[in-house]
């Protein structure tokens, strides 16, 4: 009996400290359009998620600096960014949804004709 037990508690060792380990942080930059201090703050709150550590983007440059787990990618974080309505270099964010940004966000060639 003491034998089981004291293989459970090993066993419950090492897969904690398995499961502790932190997974690899994965740091890019992602092109986003945008204009303003608004688009700023709806980019980086669509990628507000607990897997992403570290998430910036700039206005001038147009791109978001972000460091994430790589239990997610880019690829998720770009659609995230697409559905809150900004382009990024790999997706189109809806007609609909860029649409009902403030006039001040919309950065689309046609937006500037309004």
């Amino acid at each position: 009996m003491k034998t089981l037990v004291f293989s459970c508690i090993i066993l419950f060792i090492f897969v904690g400290s398995a499961l502790a380990q932190d997974s690899k942080v994965i740091d890019t930059e992602i092109k986003v359009h945008g204009n303003c201090g608004m688009c700023k703050d709806r980019i980086e709150q669509a990628v507000d998620i607990k897997e992403v550590k570290y998430a910036k983007w700039d206005k001038n440059s147009k791109m978001l600096r972000v460091a994430f787990e790589a239990t997610v990618s880019a690829d998720s974080l770009q659609k995230r960014i697409a559905a809150v309505g900004h382009d990024t270099d790999k997706y189109k964010a809806d007609n609909e949804v860029y649409s009902a940004l403030p006039k001040c966000c919309l950065y689309r060639d046609n937006a500037k004709t309004h």
